[in-house]
């Protein structure tokens, strides 16, 4: 491997303008394509073979009226004013008549005869339904319902909206958190290499490969439905990937020129062999991605192979662009910056990396960690323990209206209608009824709803010819575990509540279909953790050609992962960060285990390469496995160090972002990349590796003869080149070494 990335870097350093053009040809194309589109992302889940999507097509189907996207409207007074008030009940009726006549609008439901106005007085809720889906629903129609309920509003009425669609309800993806993360990924880079140039070219790399994937996943909105947290998770990796993959490689190459190597030689060098590392920790990303499409849930299948598509390209731009780029840079990644405060210095520090390695402080940690091996192992646990100790508390949810901020128009009608009516009128269930011979055998079937735990209320819905709909109100919240009960209770009891009737019953809406895909994505999570443990297992055991690796990856994995659930849900659970970063409390979002699983999985696998392989790159050259150990880990720290505090910027910078679902997403990766790099990989593993010594690195002789060698550390190239090593410092003597 280590020879072709070699060759394809060479090929583009000598024709550096022609994939420059390529590359920018592209990302022109894919803007052109994602402006024309006009795609559009949809937050409404759903997941076929489930029962409330079979209310869906069935109503789809025999009742378009009932399937198309819905808004609540919630009117509330305050004071001693009541809606039922002269002034307002005719500043409603006039609002009701407007919504009414708006295009596109199937039904407008009065909460003067619907008697949804709450006992108080004081609050009530009007729906409005539409014919089109409600990505479909058009932004004139809720423009339209804005200019209506303006009516109510002068009256002194307050108005929120909630439901399906409703005006406000897209999100707006807003570029400050990647303006942000870039600017500190900037400066994290300009003090790890010291030279502006050098600084600027991770950044310049990341921004195309992120144009080009958010472009094309934009154009493909308009034909697939794309959730909009696809297109932030997409973003997220594409930007730290992006950076990290070229940082990696020009780490190397920079340490190559400081060796007095010519450019030409130095970039397809770096890129034969820091790029092999490259290779397979993008590689294993990718596999951990699309092992989303495991669980058989659409929403998480397109999210897992937009984010591997950003992977990927950030993958082939750091093995194309970036030697491309590093021809037009010359010696200018090598150009240190004058320091007034303390001139030299950023020189000082890069030669000292490469003429005298045991010095830098990343070693220094490395022989702290290789004597104290025990200690550091058992004190390392039992701190990912600790903090992993919550996500035993877990309860899983799909977003609703309270994870919602205060200033949210969805949240506040949230709070209007649990004050005012109780929290099941959140989130009522669709019972759809099918064979319904006259109207008289709907009531057997309500008195049965009616008898179940946790029913408020059971209201009467629309119908056309044999099919019906009624509303089963619980006493509970949408997100509620007995909310849950109650759906499980009605399906579980089906047979007794149509007692003779002859009728069939369905329970769908958007309460159940939450329920459902959580449910699904519960029983997804063990089969997809086989499936992308066992594929990595395979690479990892293939690319290290020992089975050690591996297994003390997933190891690994499991602490990190486990810390990063923790923390999720002390912050979002419990609200330990309900002040600190106005995180209203909430359940945890069911689809984000599963993501976070395959995300931290892939990006732990990262940094495990990018250590093992400095690690077993020394290790083959002087075979003695401590100090391996020790030289891996300290040539490697101040890279990795500097990747972890990007990829951790990045996200945590999303956390800036109004919606909990992302400010959730960003949370959990940042703390589960953080962990795993300082604590797991910069720690534990070095740790591990020097108490198992030599035998860390056996392999049975069968192994070497019918498993080929990679080559991962780029040793075969570097001999068939007669390089040395990586550099003129890289003593063939061990460094001073710990206590054994």
């Amino acid at each position: 491997m280590s020879t072709s990335l070699y060759r394809l870097a060479k090929w583009s350093f000598t024709h550096r303008r022609l994939v420059l053009a390529l590359w920018l040809l592209l990302a022109v194309v894919m803007i052109v394509l994602g402006t024309v589109s006009g795609g559009k992302t949809n937050d409404n889940f759903t997941i076929p073979g489930t029962e409330s999507e079979d209310v869906a097509t069935l109503l789809t189907a025999r009742m378009p009226a009932a399937a198309g996207g819905q808004t609540q409207i919630v009117l509330a007074t305050h004071g001693n004013a009541k809606i039922t008030d002269a002034d307002n009940h005719t500043s409603i009726e006039a609002m009701l008549t407007q919504l009414k006549a708006i295009p596109g609008v199937v039904t407008v439901g009065d909460p003067f005869q619907t008697k949804t106005i709450s006992p108080s007085g004081q609050a009530a809720i009007a729906t409005v339904q539409y014919k089109q889906a409600p990505a479909d629903v058009p932004t004139s129609t809720l423009d339209a319902v804005t200019n209506a309920v303006k009516s109510a509003q002068n009256s002194g009425v307050q108005v929120e909206y909630s439901g399906s669609v409703y005006p406000g309800w897209l999100i707006s993806i807003s570029e400050v958190p990647e303006i942000i993360g870039m600017i500190i990924a900037f400066v994290i880079l300009l003090v790890t290499f010291g030279a502006f140039v050098a600084a600027g070219l991770p950044i310049l790399n990341a921004i195309i490969g992120i144009v080009v994937t958010l472009m094309g996943v934009t154009a493909l909105a308009s034909v697939v439905t794309i959730a909009s947290a696809s297109t932030t998770v997409a973003m997220m990796l594409g930007l730290s990937c992006g950076i990290d993959y070229a940082l990696f490689i020009l780490f190397r190459h920079r340490n190559n020129l400081m060796t007095d190597m010519s450019v030409e030689d130095s970039v397809p060098l770096a890129v034969g062999t820091a790029g092999s590392s490259v290779v397979f920790a993008g590689i294993t990303v990718i596999v951990a991605l699309c092992g989303l499409a495991v669980a058989g849930i659409p929403f998480l299948t397109v999210m897992g192979l937009a984010a591997a598509a950003a992977v990927l390209v950030a993958l082939l731009i750091s093995l194309t662009l970036l030697p491309a780029l590093l021809g037009f840079a010359g010696w200018k990644v090598a150009k240190f910056l004058q320091s007034p405060l303390r001139p030299g210095r950023p020189e000082a520090v890069a030669r000292q990396a490469v003429d005298r390695p045991e010095r830098t402080a990343g070693a220094i940690w490395a022989r702290f960690v290789v004597r104290w091996r025990i200690p550091v192992l058992i004190l390392g646990v039992a701190l990912l323990a600790v903090i992993a100790s919550p996500a035993l508390d877990m309860n899983l949810g799909l977003p609703s209206g309270s994870s919602k901020p205060t200033s949210d128009t969805q949240r506040r009608a949230y709070d209007i209608i649990a004050d005012n009516f109780g929290p099941g009128y959140n989130g009522p269930l669709l019972v759809v009824v099918d064979n319904v011979g006259n109207p008289d055998d709907l009531t057997p079937i309500t008195q049965a709803l009616n008898k179940l735990p946790d029913v408020a209320a059971v209201l009467p819905g629309t119908g056309s010819g044999t099919l019906q709909t009624i509303q089963v109100v619980p006493q509970s919240g949408p997100n509620d575990p007995k909310t849950a009960d109650l759906v499980h209770s009605i399906r579980d009891n089906r047979a007794t509540i149509e007692g003779s009737t002859g009728t069939r019953i369905l329970v769908g809406g958007s309460t159940a279909s939450n329920i459902d895909v959580s449910g699904k994505l519960s029983s997804a999570l063990p089969v997809f953790l086989v499936v992308v443990v066992g594929l990595a297992f395979i690479l990892l055991t293939f690319a290290f050609r020992t089975i050690w690796v591996p297994i003390k990856s997933i190891i690994g994995f499991l602490l990190s992962v486990g810390a990063a659930f923790g923390a999720e849900v002390a912050l979002f659970q419990w609200g330990w960060g309900e002040h600190i970063f106005g995180i209203a409390p909430s359940e945890i979002i069911s689809f984000l285990p599963i993501i976070m699983l395959g995300i931290i999985f892939g990006l732990s696998s990262d940094y495990e390469v990018f250590v093992v392989s400095r690690i077993k790159e020394d290790f083959t050259k002087n075979g003695d496995a401590r100090t391996a150990v020790e030289r891996g880990t300290g040539y490697s720290a101040r890279v990795v160090t500097a990747a972890a505090l990007i990829m951790f910027s990045i996200f945590v910078a999303f956390m800036i972002n109004k919606d909990p679902t992302i400010k959730a997403i960003g949370f959990g990766f940042a703390v589960g990349v953080l962990l795993d790099a300082f604590v797991v990989r910069l720690t534990l593993v070095p740790a591990v590796m020097a108490i198992a010594d030599r035998q860390f690195w056996y392999h049975p002789q069968w192994f070497s003869k019918y498993v080929p060698d990679p080559d991962i550390e780029g040793e075969r190239l570097e001999q068939s080149l007669g390089v040395a090593g990586e550099a003129a410092g890289e003593q063939e003597e061990p460094l001073p070494r710990a206590t054994r």
